[in-house]
């Protein structure tokens, strides 16, 4: 186990200093982690990975220069073990799952006590996946979609759905399933309200979430 080593080669992400140094400040007293390098930047990190050991790096998902997510999963891919435990402001249910699917090992909010930070870093060193406790609730609470359930969906409806997320346009799934386009339009209006959504774009980002597609 990481935890586990006589020193943890810790970094830091984050676009604010402040919070970089509140973070240098916490962590400074404690013998068994070191600071290996604190970064404003998501290719400061990258470029220091590649030729550098670091077993844990607290990581902001929202930086200037890059998708944390993406970032999330390239350091995975560079350096299978190390472990990425996401800081953030962002409290969306769908966000923690998404940084979870892209390799992180636990999700924090920027709002968690200094004892939830080390316990979540120890907890994740260990092998866990780990959350501070506003995390935790957000996470234990049913998102809208699973309150609302699957709609069901006929055998066409499922078929046209499909061809909407494969980017056809109505004139394209008319006449791939011989139909007219307006009876198209009326399935897919008839998608959108079974979805309860406004969009193309929702629809199919919900269908997504549902395994739909």
């Amino acid at each position: 186990m990481l935890q586990d080593k006589d020193v943890i080669e810790l970094a830091i992400v984050d676009d604010h200093p402040v919070v970089i140094e509140g973070v240098l400040k916490l962590l400074d007293n404690k013998e068994h982690l070191r600071v290996a390098g604190s970064f404003t930047s998501g290719m400061e990190f990258i470029d220091f990975i590649k030729t550098s050991k670091v077993d844990i790096v607290l990581l902001d998902i929202s930086l200037p220069d890059r998708n944390g997510m993406d970032l999330c999963k390239e350091i995975k891919i560079l350096s299978p073990g190390t472990c990425v435990l996401v800081l953030s402001n962002h409290s969306e249910r769908s966000i923690i799952m998404q940084a979870l699917q892209n390799g992180a090992s636990g999700y924090l909010l920027k709002n968690a006590s200094p004892t939830e930070l080390i316990t979540c870093i120890h907890e994740a060193l260990g092998g866990q996946i780990t959350f501070s406790r506003e995390v935790k609730e957000i996470i234990a609470r049913p998102s809208v979609i699973e309150l609302r359930g699957i709609p069901q969906l006929t055998k066409r409806e499922k078929e046209i759905l499909q061809l909407i997320s494969d980017g056809i346009t109505t004139a394209g799934i008319a006449t791939q399933l011989s139909l007219s386009p307006l009876t198209v339009e009326t399935h897919r209006r008839n998608l959108l309200q079974k979805f309860e959504v406004k969009n193309v774009a929702a629809l199919i980002k919900v269908a997504v979430q549902q395994g739909l597609i």
